[in-house]
Formats: structure tokens, sequence, C-alpha cells
């Protein structure tokens, strides 16, 4: 399979170099050009690991089949405690997809604990030998994930950028106290939009690239601008689908609905590819915090960033420019110049228009809503009282979109991190005064609901830090010329 960029249809590269690429020229983001159709059928017993290596063969032609096999036994076991894709049942109808039993408790992992073998392979496929510099800018749980994966492995290097204040203590903590040599970590005055614009000027910069190639560095991305991320997070939507079918939730073939809470449409994308894959998913429902330019976008087919930046209790998507979305649009509009355009008119003015063929498209598998901090709140006390579920900010933002967007269909929500993540919040929402301290709130948490923290997060206090640099985003670029 080739893919191509979104902003230059002309462009073809395999998939080893699209990911060791990240991003295209111009900008632009790798998409395949052409979805495989699953075997629905063929793959809907199979273990998690063993179903990430189908659909991952689907996509990733130029890659071997042993690779492929023992890169994802190696991924999707110990790590992740044998929950990998738990999908449970919160109420009638309503099921959860908990992804974040891996190692950084958040869903990041799912990609993030496979993506560096993806790098190192691409490599190797493609004969080449430089030092990989990655640089990602993180509104909190993608930045953990990455260093996570990354760390001491050979012949890459990473660098993360995080909006200075714009995450809890425990985000800000699993990043500063990182172990590694190859680990670099900046905080960024600004919020996230700040630092993913940053880093994009970085890879735009031909001048960065020459000056790094002469020092025999390339850079890439683990973002998910990087495709390396995207393909990993297909497979959960289908492990899902199947377990649902498996306890006679849904009749064998019957749609299911997702719902996602997503600030870059990363995750929510994913869910996109396994639809146009064959599996039968009804709506997927993009849920926003009070950063709610995604819900109006689909909503009205305009785009407009210019708007006021909260910063909220669901920090993770407090984003308003939404990368993944780029992709969507040459999938629906079927023009990289179209999308090229729409993205010039953003980067110059702020806000585009898609135009009506394009926007029915999008209408025809996404619905969209938000909830600000106080409805999300009031979810996370709901789900606890009623239904005995404990959730985090984020998903508790897609618990109250959900709600809003039930059709006959079964409705997963997809739970993107661990509640200890943010146990201030969280224990406030309960109707707890939540001590200054998360390591304090967390031991509350703990005895409040009677749920235990993981223990990597519970020692996060015990580590030191070693990271605690702020820049000004001006400042990104000298820091990928290091």
């Amino acid at each position: 399979m080739q893919f191509q960029s979104t902003r230059d249809s002309a462009l073809r590269v395999s998939s080893s170099e699209a990911i060791v690429r990240g991003l295209a020229p111009k900008s632009g983001l790798f998409v395949p050009e052409s979805f495989p159709q699953a075997d629905l059928e063929g793959w809907k017993s199979l273990s998690y690991p063993a179903l990430a290596e189908q659909v991952l063969k689907s996509f990733l032609t130029d890659y071997s089949a042993d690779f492929l096999h023992s890169a994802t036994a190696a991924t999707y076991g110990e790590a992740f405690g044998g929950k990998a894709g738990e999908t449970v049942k919160v109420s009638d109808g309503i099921y959860a997809l908990e992804l974040w039993h891996g190692p950084t408790c958040a869903f990041k992992d799912y990609a993030l604990q496979l993506m560096p073998k993806l790098l190192v392979e691409a490599k190797k496929n493609l004969g080449r030998t430089e030092i990989t510099r990655i640089l990602v800018a993180t509104s909190g749980d993608t930045g953990k994930a990455a260093l996570a994966g990354y760390a001491d492995l050979d012949g890459i290097e990473i660098e993360v950028f995080y909006p200075n204040a714009g995450t809890s203590e425990i985000q800000h903590l699993q990043m500063a106290t990182q172990k590694g040599e190859n680990v670099q970590v900046y905080a960024v005055e600004g919020n996230f939009d700040d630092a993913q614009t940053g880093v994009k000027r970085v890879f735009a910069d031909d001048t960065v690239a020459a000056e790094l190639e002469a020092r025999h560095i390339r850079l890439s991305s683990a973002n998910s601008i990087n495709w390396g991320r995207l393909v990993p997070q297909i497979v959960y939507y289908f492990y899902a689908y199947f377990r649902l079918a498996e306890q006679g939730a849904v009749a064998w073939g019957s749609p299911v609905d997702f719902c996602v809470p997503t600030g870059n449409f990363g995750d929510i994308l994913a869910g996109y590819y396994a639809k146009q894959m064959g599996l039968p998913i009804g709506k997927l429902i993009c849920a926003s915090n009070k950063n709610n330019v995604l819900t109006d976008f689909i909503k009205t087919g305009t785009y407009d960033a210019r708007r006021t930046f909260y910063k909220t209790t669901s920090p993770s998507m407090d984003i308003l420019i939404s990368s993944n979305l780029e992709r969507l649009l040459l999938h629906t509009s079927g023009s990289a110049e179209k999308v090229e355009g729409w993205m010039q008119e953003l980067a110059a003015t702020g806000k585009y228009t898609v135009d009506a063929d394009t926007l029915a498209k999008i209408q025809a598998n996404f619905a969209a809503g938000y909830a600000d901090d106080a409805a999300g709140a009031a979810e996370i006390r709901a789900r606890f009282e009623r239904d005995g579920y404990l959730c985090d900010t984020h998903t508790a933002v897609a618990f109250h979109v959900a709600e809003a967007n039930r059709s006959t269909a079964p409705m997963v929500v997809l739970s993107t991190a661990s509640p200890f993540k943010f146990p201030r919040d969280v224990l406030a929402a309960l109707g707890e005064t939540a001590p200054e301290s998360d390591f304090a709130a967390m031991a509350a948490l703990t005895v409040k609901t009677g749920a235990a923290a993981p223990a990597s997060l519970r020692e996060l206090d015990k580590l030191p830090v070693r990271f605690n640099t702020v820049i000004r985003p001006g400042e990104i670029r000298a820091a990928a010329l290091r």
C-alpha cells in the first residue's frame, strides 16, 4: 500500500517512509491511498495481539509478517495486564472501552508502545542509518507515552514540548521525571496550540532540516500527525465490536455507535478508518470540552479557531487547532488542492469553511457535542452513584455527549485515561473537598471509592525531577537544533 499527502496528490510513499518522515512536505499529513477491507468473520475471535497483527498487516505492506507478529505480541501482553481492549458494561446500552490499562494509564499507550518498534523497523526497511530526532507537542498524555516508548532506544532522540501550567500535576511529573539518556522535556509558555504550531514550523523549516542533515540527524514525530500513531488505534474499535457481539450486546452485523473525547481528532479518526474497512459503525460522536471548535465545525462546516481558549479540567482536549481533521477533509473532499487551500486559509485568517458536499459526507459519519466542566463533573458523580462506574474528566465529557446522541444502537464510550491521573477534579466532582496535592487526592479518592490507584502513578512523587526548563514558543526551533 502507498500513502499520499493531504496537500500533494502526486506524492506517494511506502508505509515505512511515511512513518520515518512523520510529516509530509508543505506540512501535509500522510494518509492511505485506499482502505483495505476487514475479514470480520476471520478476525472476530482473535486475541488482541493477533487482531492488531492483522490490522497492521493490511496497511503496513512493506513490513515483514514475522516482524508484525513479534511486535504486536510483545506490545499488547504484559504491559497491559491482560486488559488490552477491555470493554465493560456501564448501564443499559452504554459500554466503556477502557484504554487506560497500559503503562502510562492513558489511551496513547496503544500506539506509543508499538510505534517505536515500527519506526526502528522502518529505518531498517529503508536502509537508513541516521539519528532520528523525534519532536512531540503534547497536551499531557502523549508526552509521557512517547517518552516511555522511545527511552534509550538506539538511534533515537526525543524532545517533548508541553504547555507550562497546562497539565495536571501528575501529567507534569510523568514527563519531568522520565528516565533515559536520549530524552529531553520542555515546558512551553502558552497553550498546546502554541507548542504544536512551534513544532510544525520546525518541520516545515528547510534550514533546520539542512543543518540537522549535516549532523546526520533527521526529524520525525510521535504525535498523531504520524501515521504510525494512528494505525494501532484502529484495532480497538474492531476488538470492542467483537466483544459486544460475543456477549450478545449487538447482533452480528448490526451497527454500534462510538463516542470519543477528542481534541486533536486522531482517536476518532481511527474509528472512521475502521468503518471504512467495513466495521459496522453507525455514528462516530465527537465529544469536546468547552474548547468546542470541532463541535461547531461538524455542525456548520465552518472551522473557526478565533475564539477564547479555555483551560479546563479535561486538559488533554484543550486544543483549538485539530491536526487530524485535515486527513478527514482529504477523504471526504477527495481534493488535496482544496485541503491545502483550507489549511492556508486557516493559517492566514484563523478560519475556513468547507463546501456543502464535503460537509454532507462528514455529517453522514459524525455527530458532535460538548460538555463544560460543570457538566463533566455532574457526569462523574452520576456515573459513580448510579452505575458504580468511576471515570476521569475526559471520559465524563464523552458520557455526557453520548447521552445526548443516543440511538437504538449500543453506545461505546472510549474511556481514555485513568481517573487517578486527575484525582483532584474527580474527587471534587464526587462532592469531596480536594487536597492541594494530586497525591493526597489520589489517596482520598481510593478511600472514597474503594478503587486502587495504579502503582506507576502513586510512586511519581518519589522520583527525582530531571526536567524543569521553560521556553517561549519561538525557542522551540533552537531546542530542536540543540
